[in-house]
This record gives C-alpha cells, sequence and structure tokens, in this order.
C-alpha cells in the first residue's frame, strides 16, 4: 500500500506542475499579446518582431 500511496503522490505532484507550467506559459502570452500591440501602436517594428517570435517560441 505505500509504494501506491507514493505513486500516487508523485503523480500528484506531475499534474500540479504541469498544471502551473501551462498557467505561467498562458500568463507569458497574454503578457506578449499586450507588448505586442503596444509595439504595433508605437511603430517599433524590432520589438514587434522579437515579441512575435517569443510567442511563437511558446505556442
Amino acid at each position: 500500500m505505500d509504494k501506491m500511496k507514493a505513486t500516487y503522490e508523485v503523480m500528484l505532484g506531475l499534474a500540479a506542475e504541469m498544471v502551473w507550467d501551462e498557467a505561467l506559459r498562458k500568463r507569458r502570452c497574454d503578457i506578449l499579446y499586450r507588448e505586442i500591440d503596444t509595439a504595433l501602436a508605437m511603430g517599433d517594428e524590432t520589438a514587434f518582431r522579437n515579441l512575435t517570435e517569443e510567442l511563437k517560441s511558446l505556442a
């Protein structure tokens, strides 16, 4: 029974880590979208290209 409990705890930890990673990725994407909009509004092509490349790497 102890082995099953340990396995369950490990799996629960992995699931929590996956949820956390997805939340961080989603938050970064939201920030990037806002920064891309700002770069477009300011006409900053370099920032736009850098931000869109980072966004592509996250997707």
